[in-house]
């Protein structure tokens, strides 16, 4: 995957571009991450946090000390509520971009997996994927 990322939220209010490269592409199955997706996990696109450029709208954030003890802060879209982006403070350079809100998200590849341990079991992901039964490899490294 080379070139650049766009995407946006459901009503189209919110609208980003990333250029480059992603540095991975991670899904996490922890409880903050079901409860903010409404889904069995959350994957997460982690860029370079100055590739990433809102060129139309605004977000709205939350934030929360994670099951890490990471401060994380999460993005969506004030007016639809989509999920768009993800901060965590331990890793500053680093935004997760939720793959979901691609507008072309078959261009991802997941690298691998976190929080195993949290994992629901009737969501299958592939067993050969690299995973982490909590935290993960730092993508920042």
């Amino acid at each position: 995957m080379s070139g650049k990322l766009t995407g946006g939220c459901l009503c189209e209010q919110v609208r980003y571009e990333c250029q480059g490269e992603p540095k991975a592409a991670t899904y996490c199955h922890c409880p903050d991450c079901r409860r903010t997706t409404g889904s069995a996990f959350n994957l997460g696109v982690a860029v370079d946090a100055k590739a990433l450029e809102i060129i139309s709208g605004t977000v709205k954030a939350y934030t929360k000390t994670a099951d890490s003890g990471n401060k994380i802060t999460r993005e969506f879209c004030p007016k639809c509520g989509s999920p768009l982006f993800t901060k965590v403070d331990a890793f500053p350079h680093t935004v997760w971009i939720k793959a979901g809100s691609l507008d072309e998200p078959e261009l991802i590849k997941p690298t691998h997996q976190i929080w195993t341990e949290k994992a629901v079991k009737w969501a299958y992901i592939d067993d050969d994927l690299p995973s982490f039964p909590q935290a993960g490899p730092n993508v920042e490294k």
